[in-house]
């Protein structure tokens, strides 16, 4: 399971990083060089540097706030296949019940 830093955390990594994004000749250097000085992972650094990036339309991809939706929705499909789930199999055993020939 992923290691949750705080928010602030995150904030003063990213804000860093983006300071001295210019002194590195990639995203992966600057990660390589500053996240053990952040006690954050290399690869968590990269990729919060990199969606701060998009999210600042500096580079192109999802933002955080699509990314946020993506995953509140698919949590809402899982709940909603769990609970249509449940009522197949309650209207399978009433239907059951209520059958004449079961008795």
């Amino acid at each position: 399971m992923p290691k949750k830093y705080p928010a602030e955390v995150r904030e003063r990594a990213v804000r860093m990083a983006l300071d001295r994004v210019n002194d590195y000749p990639s995203i992966n250097a600057l990660a390589m060089a500053l996240a053990p000085k952040l006690n954050v992972g290399v690869e968590t650094l990269r990729k919060w540097v990199i969606q701060a990036q998009i999210d600042a339309g500096d580079k192109t991809g999802r933002p955080s706030v699509e990314l946020e939706e993506i995953k509140t929705l698919k949590r809402e499909v899982k709940d909603l296949k769990e609970a249509n789930e449940i009522l197949r199999a309650a209207s399978i055993f009433f239907a059951r019940e209520l059958d004449p020939r079961h008795h």
